[in-house]
């Protein structure tokens, strides 16, 4: 688990604001959601056989004995609140989440055991129209960033009938070549063969590349949905690739996946995955409702724009306040406040901890300023104030202090 300095948090702020002002563009609403859930929540949606269950969950029990965890990810603890609090409901919800979620996994580039997720579900929607525009909307989120390097892959995994006949002969095909599995794929083989997919084993790529198609044994109205989602991609002008091989590692995923790739942080290759998972709310107790929804590392979201390039605008002062003098200090305070209550989102920087005039220019040149904005005693008496451009050549100049705020506000435009 690692600390984010305060540079770094500049970067996570600016994107996630980005990412936010996106989805609620399309009418999507914050949920806010707690850390902790009962364990049983997670082994029930995520299945027992996954890598997250099995291997990665921070898991305890509490003074009354209960078994909790600290949420591995997001999507189950909202259809969780989701029916607890009614709302799904003879309702369809767009809702999204972010915060901390917790992995006991080995620590790469851009992944840690304490990592942040932006996480997006709609929940009611049957249709292939929910599904083009959750990842035209996640497409959009690169275009405005200007991040490049990154490809879109879908599939389909079917209806769980359509997965059961495929999942037998994904059974007889691992099963004749049982002798080249790894430990991890012959304890899969009769729970969930379909997780050996998504095995990440070098050694295991030949076999999975050999293996049967879950498009070869999708079920009709699958084959429909997922060709009217191809269709609505390409009528948007979003670039695509069909990945027969994609399943992701979650057991409550149905029909389409996709998962947003690149190449340019090292071999961990998915930034934003997600996809239908239209038998988790029954699963879990509630009526049977269709849902979508998908999920993003802000780790790994932001590696990979700086990776492309992207810089965060600054967060540097527009004005520095220097006082120098008796009585000087008091009226930079008030000053202060004046100048934030009468120019909308100016940021203001008061000098602090005195020192003689050159100290704090070099205070003022350090804080990223715009101006510095002088008051010594002469110019209290006098009732005005020097304003010394720092970033563009100029002189000094003094302004009235009544005239302050229209001055900076046309100087700052």
């Amino acid at each position: 688990m690692n600390d984010i300095l305060p540079e770094a948090s500049s970067t996570f702020r600016y994107l996630e604001s980005v990412v936010q002002g996106i989805v609620a563009s399309y009418g999507y609403s914050e949920i806010r959601l707690p850390l902790l859930e009962h364990t049983e929540l997670f082994k029930r949606s995520i299945g027992e056989v996954t890598d997250i269950v099995e291997k990665e969950m921070y898991t305890f029990l509490d003074r009354n004995g209960e078994s909790l965890t600290l949420r591995p990810e997001a999507t189950a603890g909202m259809v969780r609140a989701g029916m607890t609090n009614g709302l799904f409901h003879n309702q369809k919800q767009k809702l999204w989440t972010s915060g901390p979620m917790f992995r006991y996994e080995k620590p790469q580039q851009g992944r840690y055991r304490q990592f942040y997720q932006f996480d997006v579900e709609a929940i009611g929607y049957e249709g292939p129209d929910i599904d083009a525009e959750l990842i035209i909307m996640s497409a959009r989120m690169w275009q405005q960033l200007g991040i490049s390097k990154i490809e879109l892959e879908i599939n389909s995994l079917g209806t769980p009938e359509a997965r059961a006949s495929y999942r037998d002969a994904l059974i007889e095909y691992f099963t004749s070549v049982k002798n080249q599995l790894d430990e991890d794929s012959i304890r899969r083989l009769e729970q969930n063969p379909l997780r050996i997919l998504d095995s990440k084993n070098p050694g295991m790529q030949a076999i999975v590349e050999a293996a049967p198609v879950m498009l070869d044994y999708l079920d009709e109205e699958s084959a429909t949905h997922f060709s009217g989602l191809r269709a609505l991609l390409d009528a948007a002008g979003v670039t695509y690739t069909v990945n027969p091989r994609l399943v992701r590692g979650l057991d409550y995923y149905s029909r389409t996946v996709f998962e947003w790739v690149t190449d340019a942080l090292g071999s961990q290759g998915a930034v934003c995955s997600g996809g239908r998972y239209d038998g988790l709310v029954q699963k879990l107790g509630g009526r049977e409702t269709t849902a979508i929804g998908w999920a993003m590392g802000i780790e790994r979201f932001v590696a990979l724009y700086e990776a492309c390039g992207g810089e965060v605008p600054t967060s540097d002062a527009d004005v520095y306040i220097a006082a120098l003098g008796s009585g000087t200090l008091e009226r930079a305070f008030r000053l202060a406040e004046e100048l934030r209550d009468t120019i909308s989102g100016i940021k203001v920087e008061m000098n602090l901890g005195g020192g003689s005039f050159k100290s704090q220019m070099k205070r003022a040149d350090k804080s990223g300023a715009e101006f510095a904005l002088i008051l010594g005693e002469q110019e209290l008496t006098d009732g005005c104030i020097g304003v010394k451009p720092m970033r563009s050549a100029g002189e000094q100049t003094n302004v009235a202090l009544e005239e302050l705020a229209a001055t900076l506000e046309q100087k700052l435009r």
